[in-house]
């Protein structure tokens, strides 16, 4: 039982154990950085579970989470409209119509049917408030640390601080989707659900 659990879910399994690994990997060394600063500034270093509550984990960590629910979430509701012939991540063009009149004649609700994007949505919502609240404690902290006054969410959400940390993800998310949906006209990797038969033309369409 216990193995056959193992393997039929061993995909999300490694990608649960790779994200928290990689998650704690950030919330060390961006600990041990984050004290490197305060010693500079003369400030007493911070435990490392104080550390897990500060603007300045929460601020990376939700940075990172808007771009990738972002990515995804467009992703889905791109390919559910636009196509790219040969790719791999692409539906069929020659199918259009038939596509439109199954997306039309769906008999389940609207929710059901756009479920996935609706929760991508919503995760990218809770991240872009979460790299929010966890930029501004951080840039207020900047702020003090040059005698200024604190700055209210409208501000920092108006300013270029955030958006520059936005930005800067967000063309690198779509940099990645576009090149997994050309790159998968033309190469191929044996097994992946990800791409064409090694067998197949460059033409093909769909995986």
């Amino acid at each position: 039982m216990v193995r056959k659990f193992l393997h039929d879910n061993s995909l999300s399994l490694v990608l649960v154990s790779l994200f928290l690994g990689f998650w704690f990997a950030q919330a060390w060394s961006g600990f041990k950085l984050h004290n490197e600063e305060q010693e500079d500034h003369g400030k007493p270093a911070m435990e490392f579970t104080s550390y897990l509550r500060s603007g300045h984990f929460w601020q990376a960590t939700g940075e990172n989470w808007e771009s990738e629910f972002l990515q995804m979430g467009a992703y889905v509701v791109l390919t559910t409209y636009l196509f790219q012939r040969g790719s791999a991540e692409s539906n069929d063009p020659d199918k259009a119509e038939e596509l439109r009149v199954k997306r039309k004649t769906s008999g389940a609700s609207w929710i059901y049917r756009n479920s996935l994007s609706v929760a991508f949505l919503a995760l990218f919502a809770i991240s872009f408030a979460i790299h929010a609240a966890g930029g501004l404690v951080e840039f207020n902290e900047e702020l003090a640390e040059h005698g200024k006054p604190a700055a209210s969410l409208g501000e920092f959400l108006g300013g270029a601080e955030f958006w520059f940390q936005s930005f800067q993800n967000w063309q690198s998310e779509f940099l990645a989707v576009l090149s997994i949906v050309v790159l998968s006209i033309f190469l191929r990797q044996n097994g992946s659900p990800e791409s064409k038969d090694v067998s197949d033309s460059n033409l093909k369409t769909g995986g």
